[in-house]
């Protein structure tokens, strides 16, 4: 006696679709955290809500290579690739950090038709903090 069996399939889930704001969004800041070795970049709204992100090291880039002008130009371009299709209009701009990815991040946002407001340079500066250690004697 063969046995039946049912054809019972299960549905697959689709791939998880990028979230996309409720609201729409208008205006935001554009985060560029530039440090020796990578460069940053966040998209948020004006409340500082994140809405995109991406990074050097994040698009394939390793090693030495994610901390050169290149590679944050890349990131930039990503960036605002996605600030277009979302139809953001202008964004105020807050640059961290002393990495060379500074200028080509915003230069390349700059590409896609989206006016810069304001470019603020929040790179953190000590106020002559703790004292050193003494230095080391062999």
């Amino acid at each position: 006696m063969a046995k039946t069996t049912t054809n019972t399939t299960k549905q697959k889930k689709d791939a998880p679709k990028a979230k996309v704001p409720k609201k729409k969004v208008v205006a935001g800041t554009l985060h560029v955290e530039a440090t020796f070795n990578n460069t940053k970049v966040v998209l948020s709204d004006k409340e500082g809500n994140t809405i995109f992100w991406t990074s050097a090291g994040a698009l394939g880039f390793k090693g030495a290579k994610k901390g050169t002008p290149f590679a944050a130009g890349k990131a930039g371009s990503v960036i605002g690739e996605k600030a277009k299709a979302l139809g953001i209009k202008e964004v105020d701009v807050v640059v961290k950090g002393v990495g060379s990815g500074r200028e080509p991040t915003i230069r390349s946002f700059m590409a896609y038709d989206i006016e810069i407001s304001s470019i603020r340079d929040m790179t953190p500066v000590p106020h002559n903090g703790p004292k050193p250690k003494k230095p080391r004697r062999v």
